[in-house]
């Protein structure tokens, strides 16, 4: 693999991934819950950045030329949104992962900051974020806290969009069969 394309593509992505790292790190290390842009570009920096540096190795690799940055994109947004809903509410992934741990580890998911963003708990989540606990009881209330302020049908409404939005790119890019069906096994399992 002779190819100087592949170490501009390795850089420039990790670099990619150590900002959102580096984002989402000070959110945590200084309790500062981030607006849901801010949310976004950390995400699409963080786990995009792992879909884009193996899909861009492999594109200068190929003769295949097409645009899929944008789906790319996409695709780390709604796997990150998806995994921060699933952590508090799939019960496989809480026997797998363990029950919320993103308060645990004091980690502003995209559930978590919405129901700050609606002020209606903002002291109260925000007294939990900054506890790290482990105590199954205060992850309860605060899940109770999230689901009260609409953040998870906010949270699932936004899965919705960006999933169409998925569909549609799969389609522009003239279609995938096997892409389209594991997006409808994900999003079955999120209950959409």
């Amino acid at each position: 693999m002779n190819n100087p394309q592949l170490v501009v593509v390795f850089t420039d992505e990790l670099i990619n991934l150590h900002r959102g790292q580096g984002m989402e790190i000070y959110w945590r290390d200084n309790l500062v819950c981030p607006d849901e842009q801010d949310y976004i570009k950390m995400v699409s920096n963080k786990t995009g950045g792992l879909f884009r540096l193996a899909v861009r190795m492999m594109q200068a690799c190929s003769t295949e030329k097409s645009d899929v940055v944008k789906l790319v994109d996409m695709l780390g947004i709604y796997f990150q949104i998806r995994d921060d809903y699933m952590n508090i509410k799939s019960e496989q992934y809480s026997s797998n992962k363990g029950f919320f741990e993103d308060i645990t580890e004091g980690k502003f998911s995209f559930p978590i900051i919405h129901s700050i963003r609606t002020e209606k708990y903002t002291n109260q989540i925000m007294n939990i974020m900054r506890q790290k606990t482990r105590n199954e009881n205060v992850k309860l209330y605060a899940a109770d806290l999230i689901l009260k302020s609409g953040s998870f049908d906010y949270t699932l409404e936004y899965l919705k969009k960006i999933e169409t939005d998925i569909y549609n790119e799969i389609e522009a890019l003239g279609g995938n069969k096997r892409l389209s069906a594991i997006m409808a096994a994900l999003s079955k399992e999120v209950k959409l």
